[in-house]
């Protein structure tokens, strides 16, 4: 059965791997995208999730094209370091309502449809820096770490609809986020992660594939580390 399937934050990195994953798999895939072009292989809506005018229109044109949301990835997010004592208000505020705003508005607008189906799969793209911490990134790692109770929240509330939801943790990842770091400051991670490298796009995106199919049936309110147990414990 083809799902109609939606991925924020789609165009590159993970969510483009997502994408890509739940595509092979027989979905028909939707990805918003904010900035630059969308993937040629994918529907592409740009979108600011930031506002829920734009959520909306977003999600209407989806709907118009490929039906009703029945798989929502809310992978869409950005960062802006700095060490909280330097840290304007604006850094802080603006993190927070992309990465976890952002998600309450695209998950409240996906759950509409979801309800009346009675069925659907919501998964949220956290970070191992929401469960472990970071220096320099205590707005990131709120805004992740909110994932996990809005997570857990939304699944007790929507169970009983046949609706689950679920978190999906990425540690560090082979993309132009980690790309900048350089290579001395990659090298000092892997030391710090168990498996002793950093994960590839395509394997967070077969987690929340996973997440997004059958044999995830009875899973809800779970976080699934990937991250190469970096995070192990939390």
């Amino acid at each position: 059965m083809t799902r109609s399937v939606l991925i924020t934050g789609g165009n590159r990195g993970i969510g483009l791997a997502i994408a890509h994953e739940l595509k092979s798999s027989g979905d028909a895939v939707a990805v918003t995208y904010r900035s630059g072009e969308p993937p040629e292989d994918l529907f592409g809506v740009r979108c600011d999730i930031t506002s829920a005018e734009d959520v909306d229109a977003a999600f209407g044109k989806v709907e118009a094209e490929q039906g009703p949301v029945e798989v929502l990835v809310a992978n869409a997010g950005i960062t802006r370091d700095n060490l909280l004592a330097l840290m304007s208000e604006e850094e802080f505020t603006s993190v927070v309502d992309t990465n976890l705003t952002g998600a309450y508005r695209v998950s409240k607008r996906a759950v509409r449809g979801m309800m009346r189906k009675r069925r659907g799969r919501i998964i949220l793209v956290s970070s191992v820096v929401g469960l472990l911490g970071s220096g320099g990134q205590t707005n990131y790692a709120a805004s992740k770490a909110g994932l996990v109770g809005f997570a857990r929240s939304l699944a007790r509330e929507l169970g009983s609809r046949n609706i689950t939801v679920n978190v999906v943790a990425p540690g560090f990842v082979d993309t132009d986020m980690t790309a900048a770091l350089g290579e001395d400051r990659q090298a000092e991670i892997k030391k710090q992660i168990p498996l002793g490298r950093i994960a590839e796009p395509t394997e967070i995106a077969k987690a929340v594939r996973f997440l997004a199919g059958d044999d995830a049936a009875y899973i809800t309110g779970a976080v699934i580390p990937v991250d190469g147990g970096l995070g192990m414990g939390h």
